[in-house]
């Protein structure tokens, strides 16, 4: 299931089953969710902690490594699918929404090549 070919909702739907036939819902409150969220998170900066920008970027030439972010990039990406199940939300809307809002607050001809806009 390469993204190519793979939509948000089959994502959602498969999430949604897996938490279904372990009855898991219960446990799946908005507050738990952002939690495991945040936890996943950090356990994904773990792998980029203390290390410079350019030793960053080659960790894509460590087939082991990869692997590793991989499984925490996916822990993170569950999290919040589940979580836009348990609150309804639709995540492709969300996106294109925010990517709205980012174009007006990040102008092209005031962010290009730079960190942060300058007044």
């Amino acid at each position: 299931m390469p993204d190519a070919t793979t939509t948000v909702q089959e994502l959602r739907e498969a999430m949604a089953r897996f938490v279904r036939e372990r009855d898991w819902e219960q446990f799946h409150s908005p507050k738990n969710l952002v939690m495991g969220l945040s936890v996943e998170a950090a356990e994904l900066t773990e792998h980029f902690l203390w290390v410079e920008n350019e030793a960053s970027r080659r960790v894509a030439g460590n087939p082991a490594k990869m692997g590793e972010i991989a499984d925490e990039m996916a822990d993170v990406a569950c999290y919040l699918l589940a979580l836009s199940n348990t609150l309804g939300i639709d995540l492709s809307e969300a996106i294109r929404a925010k990517l709205v809002k980012n174009a007006v607050k990040y102008p092209v001809e005031k962010c290009r090549g730079k960190y942060r806009v300058e007044d």
